[in-house]
């Protein structure tokens, strides 16, 4: 039951008026096919030359089943009287064709719905998974595999789709047929029915155990695939690595052993799937075989309420019944295995967004006065990586932090625009907690860039304007001349539309660089973040991309991070860091002067 409120999730309430029209069309077409099946009777009773109950005089029609009945014998009968029973089989036979063919329009009808209905189900699904990793603070990845958010995005959302989506059409349509035509055999014969009703749960007792096992073990597999996809992603990430020392092999090792582990769980669970279509054609042949025995059986003692005819009519509609049971018992077995995927996206989409707006956020356009750092202390897990914070930015200042790795630079720069929220302290921009703004507003507020130029398999045109709605193509090249990007951008092969590979891999490390100032000087924001932005280039494109870095900070308030100091001799105050703590601050000359740990850097860097 569980399972099944999980499936409706997916209908209720979006799409309820397309649920609706599925179960009218299913109805309708059931409707019609028992109306075929049930001609079976009258067929054998007139070819047999067995008696016809018949009203003597035309009855009033009602909605039930003694009025069309009495309504449609008085008719046959009335044609082998008039006609011949040659006539009789042909009437019979016209009715049965009319009522199959409304039976496959409307289940073709339903079958429309159904396909609207599923795929405008998996386009939901996506784009809500979409929004949601988008949406997740950062510190939720660092406990994430890239390879297997990607895996729950694709993989688990097609499973879905292929398993549990797939099955809503039966769940919708067989239980209808299902329904009805028990409703008709309890009419015919409620003694025999309710034999059947006490050897239905036997099976569904089998088949419920069975399927219970099988979405553990696909839980297992959608698991090992993730791991699969994660593994395949570090090693394109890797490759240069892979390659360089030479650990073919070792990678090698690694893969085939996830891949073994995968196929492993994949045969498991493709035994138990299968073993639905053979178990479920078994326990329908076993419970119709009983049928016929116990119904022969009541029909030859004379104690039944059937007749010979009556019987194997029962019989052609209960085989009937066989096939959607076998369906469902099959879409049982799919739903436990989408079931497993539904959980593993259940876990992005239930996932706590710990970085959010407050309750009626300030709003904020501007920067006016001042950046303050206030008490901070931040931690990841247990240890506090910034501990006591206290710095204040003026307007216009460009402040510099210095230290060794691990000392705290970029954790206490991502703090600003809220990637993570400190857990003590707070962090104020013009006097107000940085918490109790609009977050859109304040990231609007800064343009960062980093070590690594974090560019998209796009043109160079998009990637400069990525964010900036309407920017124009003199806007972006006005922007790439300031970062001195432009003369590089026109020797490509198209110019500004050339598209530039995945992460900007068909560009130098200078080159994606200057594309990312640029970027930055399009937003115009007006404080700027530079983290370690030339640390892995070369002497002359850090040359130009220092000289655009100038031109960037150019009357905006800068917190730049460096391991080389020659490029912080001039900021405004240069703090340093180390294990979390401002430990001194102070300009280049007045650090110098102070003998500590600045001095100690500066001279280490200058014996280097």
């Amino acid at each position: 039951m569980k399972g099944l409120k999980r499936i409706l999730q997916y209908v209720f309430p979006r799409y309820t008026g397309q649920a609706i029209l599925n179960f009218v069309f299913v109805g309708i077409s059931t409707i019609a096919g028992l109306c075929s099946f049930t001609m079976v009777i009258p067929f054998l009773q007139v070819l047999f030359d067995q008696s016809i109950e018949a009203a003597p005089e035309l009855v009033e029609f009602d909605w039930s089943i003694d009025s069309i009945t009495s309504i449609f014998n008085y008719y046959l009968v009335s044609i082998i009287i008039k006609y011949g029973k040659v006539s009789a089989l042909l009437f019979i036979s016209v009715f049965v064709l009319i009522a199959i063919f409304f039976k496959t329009f409307f289940w073709f009808a339903s079958k429309l719905v159904m396909v609207n209905l599923r795929y405008g189900i998996v386009r939901d699904l996506r784009n809500k998974l979409y929004q949601k990793v988008t949406q997740l603070s950062l510190g939720f990845y660092s406990n994430e595999r890239k390879g297997d958010v990607i895996s729950r995005m694709t993989n688990d959302v097609n499973e879905v789709e292929a398993s549990v989506l797939k099955s809503l059409e039966i769940i919708f349509k067989d239980p209808v047929m299902l329904i009805m035509s028990l409703g008709v055999l309890i009419y015919m014969s409620p003694k025999l029915t309710l034999f059947v009703l006490v050897m239905l749960p036997i099976s569904g007792g089998i088949v419920g155990r069975i399927g219970s096992s099988l979405r553990r073990t696909s839980t297992e597999v959608q698991s090992r695939l993730g791991s699969l996809l994660a593994l395949i992603e570090e090693t394109l990430g890797g490759l240069r690595i892979v390659k360089s020392f030479n650990a073919h092999d070792r990678v090698f090792s690694h893969f085939n052993g996830e891949n073994q582990l995968f196929i492993r769980a994949s045969k498991k669970m493709m035994r138990k799937r299968e073993l639905a279509t053979p178990l479920s054609e078994f326990l329908g042949s076993l419970i119709l075989i009983i049928v016929l025995w116990f119904g022969g059986r009541l029909v030859l003692a004379g104690k039944g309420d059937l007749t010979s005819a009556q019987l194997i009519g029962y019989l052609v509609i209960f085989s009937q019944m066989i096939s959607p049971a076998k369906q469902f018992i099959d879409a049982w077995y799919s739903i436990q295995k989408g079931l497993a995927s539904s959980d593993r996206i259940d876990e992005i989409l239930n996932a706590e967004i710990t970085i959010h707006d407050c309750p009626n956020p300030k709003r904020i356009n501007e920067f006016k006065s001042e950046i303050e750092y206030r008490n901070v202390a931040f931690k990841y897990t247990n240890d506090l990586v910034l501990k006591d914070i206290n710095l204040t930015i003026k307007k216009g200042q460009t402040i510099a932090l210095v230290g060794q790795s691990g000392s705290g630079k970029s954790t206490m720069v991502d703090l600003l625009p809220r990637f993570y929220d400190v857990v003590g302290g707070q962090i104020l921009v013009d006097g107000t907690d940085i918490r109790e703004l609009k977050i859109a507003d304040l990231r609007r507020l800064m343009g960062i860039v980093g070590q690594e130029s974090i560019l998209f398999n796009d043109t160079i045109f998009n990637n400069i304007a990525f964010g900036v709605e309407h920017a124009t193509m003199e806007q972006v090249i006005e922007a790439a001349k300031i970062a001195n990007a432009h003369d590089f951008i026109m020797e490509t092969p198209e110019g500004y539309q050339s598209n530039i590979g995945d992460r900007g891999g068909k560009l130098s490390g200078g080159q994606r660089q200057r594309l990312s100032i640029a970027r930055a000087i399009l937003a115009n924001p007006p404080i700027m973040i530079l983290d370690e932005a030339t640390s892995a280039l070369d002497t002359e494109s850090e040359k130009l991309v220092q000289d655009a870095l100038f031109r960037l900070m150019e009357n905006r308030t800068s917190i730049v991070i460096a391991h080389r100091l020659s490029t912080v001799v001039n900021a405004d105050m240069i703090c340093v860091l180390q294990d979390g703590e401002i430990i001194e601050r102070g300009t280049h000359a007045e650090l110098l002067a102070l003998g500590g740990q600045y001095k100690k850097l500066h001279d280490i860097q200058s014996f280097a």
